[in-house]
């Protein structure tokens, strides 16, 4: 019998800081609850939006896998490696953090919002040269099946690589569509976040921004009881 967790929408921590408006999953910044510190590996899944011509100036990171995902809007990423870029819906950003980089990111229309996902997963391996990476992922590859956006760095599946036994799929369902996930490793859990829509999994409906964690379990199924654009993180529990 799977062991499950729900974390509704409305139960994520918030911070309105002018510019900023985050969701935190998770314990992060100056929100902090005990019940909700990571799942597993996965330890940020922030929900930001951040304002016309504002972002998050220069700022340090080490040994952890970062991967933004851009929803709405554009985020432009500079970092120490010597890279600057846009990140635009439907593309995925990974980093490396491993020894240790500086980087900001900043949204360069002035006129318009940008939505994005960061999350942060603890990496298998310390210290690690920092690596950068980036891709699109069409919107249409997705449709009622499991398009990989992040895979380890030593498996031959798709998608961007990180350093941890840790796959990032994103689903378009259509109402009444059905996707099926066998775990990758035993010991695996999954953490699936309705980015819109809505679907059952586990017998637990999921509204737009609801989550549920998934563990001790082989396999699971999420259907959509509405059109839903959903994301799995796949990652070790312990």
């Amino acid at each position: 019998m799977a062991t499950t967790i729900f974390h509704a929408a409305d139960k994520r921590g918030h911070a309105k800081h002018g510019w900023l408006d985050a969701h935190h999953s998770f314990s992060f910044a100056n929100w902090y609850d005990p019940t909700k510190v990571h799942f597993g590996m996965l330890r940020v899944l922030n929900d930001d939006i951040v304002d016309g011509g504002m972002g998050f100036g220069k700022h340090p990171h080490d040994n952890m896998e970062i991967i933004t995902i851009v929803l709405d809007g554009s985020l432009e990423h500079q970092d120490s490696m010597g890279h600057k870029q846009a990140i635009v819906p439907n593309e995925v950003q990974v980093m490396s953090a491993g020894t240790g980089i500086l980087h900001s990111e900043y949204n360069p229309d002035p006129n318009k919002k940008v939505n994005l996902l960061q999350t942060w997963i603890f990496p298998n391996k310390k210290n690690v040269q920092p690596r950068y990476d980036q891709k699109m992922f069409p919107a249409e590859d997705r449709v009622n099946t499991l398009q990989a956006l992040v895979s380890p760095i030593d498996n031959n599946d798709d998608g961007l690589k990180i350093h941890q036994d840790a796959w990032i799929y994103r689903t378009t369902l259509e109402a009444g569509k059905s996707v099926a996930h066998s775990f990758h490793n035993k010991g695996n859990g999954a953490y699936i976040f309705v980015i819109d829509g809505a679907v059952t999994t586990e017998g637990q409906q999921l509204n737009k921004k609801d989550a549920l964690g998934i563990s001790d379990a082989d396999s699971f199924e999420i259907t959509a009881t509405e059109q839903s654009d959903v994301i799995i993180f796949e990652v070790p529990m312990n």
